[in-house]
């Protein structure tokens, strides 16, 4: 089931802007999920999605035949990229930078009503994805150059998480050792969709502002890959610096 209410964006005649359409999901609602890319972060993610009850479809670019032993072990479904999103309440984007232009046009041509996107995203200029234009010369956040692409508002999450604490660092809320993850995003109902989410996976959430406000959260600021609880998440963030740390300037 599904609760109305609350908003999120669907494009308005390719202007850039978007329209509010989104639909609110109570907390702890079993969802569809479709997760794009496999890697760490990815196939954690559909361990502990699938093991939390949520029907999972998975998809990296190599194909589903490559999948097989994920989805044996986790009960996901393991299909095409152009399919990740059918049906989706939730999409998660979790592949390198370099390779979100080339996500199909359409990819969200049959996501269920008020989908929410989910971007795990990193710039690694040096290491992987080379020299992005928007990102160095427009000044563009990681998330908002994926937005752009991606046609669809994202909420930015994960980012920084090391892929195994997924998997070893849940606890239940009030434990004095609950992590908390830095969340940031324009739509206030996604935003409040991926935290309902994160607080299922057994960590804590701290609101890191809009999408333009998400550079703090990006690869070389105090918050990136911290271990530790929402006070000192909150303290990491306010301390961020707005310029980029030279090992991720291209």
């Amino acid at each position: 089931m599904r609760r109305p209410g609350a908003e999120c964006r669907a494009r308005a005649g390719g202007s850039g802007y978007w329209q509010t359409s989104t639909i609110l999901h109570a907390p702890g609602e079993l969802m569809k999920i479709g997760i794009i890319g496999a890697g760490n972060i990815g196939g954690n993610l559909t361990r502990r999605l699938t093991a939390l009850g949520h029907d999972v479809s998975v998809a990296n670019s190599r194909g589903p035949h490559t999948l097989t032993a994920l989805t044996e072990e986790t009960g996901a479904t393991a299909v095409e990229v152009a399919d990740a999103a059918r049906g989706a309440d939730v999409v998660v984007v979790t592949i390198p930078l370099k390779n979100v232009p080339d996500l199909p046009a359409d990819l969200f041509a049959g996501a269920a009503p008020g989908f929410v996107v989910i971007d795990t995203g990193n710039y690694y200029p040096r290491q992987r994805d080379g020299r992005i234009p928007g990102i160095e010369d427009e000044g563009l956040t990681e998330s908002r150059w994926t937005e752009r692409h991606l046609g669809h508002p994202v909420v930015k999450a994960f980012n920084g998480t090391y892929a195994q604490d997924l998997l070893d660092r849940p606890r239940a809320a009030g434990d004095p050792d609950r992590m908390a993850l830095p969340v940031a995003g324009d739509d206030e109902a996604a935003k409040k969709t991926v935290r309902a989410l994160i607080e299922e996976l057994g960590f804590d959430t701290v609101d890191a502002g809009g999408l333009d406000d998400s550079w703090r959260q990006q690869p070389g600021t105090p918050v990136y890959g911290l271990q530790a609880g929402a006070d000192a998440v909150t303290r990491a963030l306010a301390e961020a610096s707005p310029e980029r740390p030279a090992d991720f300037r291209g």
